[in-house]
């Protein structure tokens, strides 16, 4: 796998949806490095991703929304730590938290299953969605995630996503203490 700097030369075959992401990271002068690589939908096949845009966290990105779905929830937490309904619940005030469908992920952030990324806030002009934030996410100095396609991963500083990015999509975010690292 090879990183590069910035987004593709060659543009041709990209998504708009990610050209996008690259056009508005690039406007706001946020740097980024790039690798492409097949289709990562888990975790799991992010491994090698993992290692390549180290030291990066590669965020366990989750949507959410309450049992009535009039609330939605994007949870960016660190991969190595499991989630628990019941803990984040009590954070935000919220019960019977549950996975939101694909459809409500399309029609909010412009993203598929498997491509859940904070960067799909973009496309989120409503704020119909929460941004929650794992701790131990922010401590990192630099994060990782899918430009709103899961080909391809981007590094850049957290304080740059949680910044510039974050006021510029007119988003804010809630921090969340999350439980122990999976062993």
């Amino acid at each position: 796998m090879e990183l590069f700097e910035g987004r593709p030369a060659d543009m041709s075959g990209r998504l708009d949806k990610e050209i996008r992401t690259y056009d508005l990271l690039d406007k706001l002068g946020i740097e980024y490095e790039r690798v492409d690589h097949e289709p990562a939908e888990t975790m799991e096949a992010c491994i090698e991703i993992d290692r390549t845009l180290a030291p990066a966290v590669i965020c366990k990105n989750l949507f959410l929304c309450n049992s009535q779905k009039t609330r939605f929830y994007l949870l960016a937490m660190r991969g190595d730590k499991k989630f628990m309904t019941k803990e984040i619940s009590h954070q935000i005030n919220s019960p019977r938290l549950s996975f939101a469908t694909p459809d409500f992920m399309e029609k909010f952030l412009d993203i598929t299953p498997g491509s859940v990324s904070v960067l799909g806030l973009m496309n989120d002009t409503g704020n119909n969605v929460q941004l929650l934030v794992d701790e131990d996410v922010l401590k990192e100095e630099y994060f990782g995630c899918h430009p709103c396609i899961n080909t391809s991963s981007l590094k850049m500083r957290t304080e740059d996503v949680f910044g510039k990015f974050m006021k510029a999509v007119n988003h804010d975010y809630m921090v969340v203490k999350l439980g122990k690292n999976i062993e």
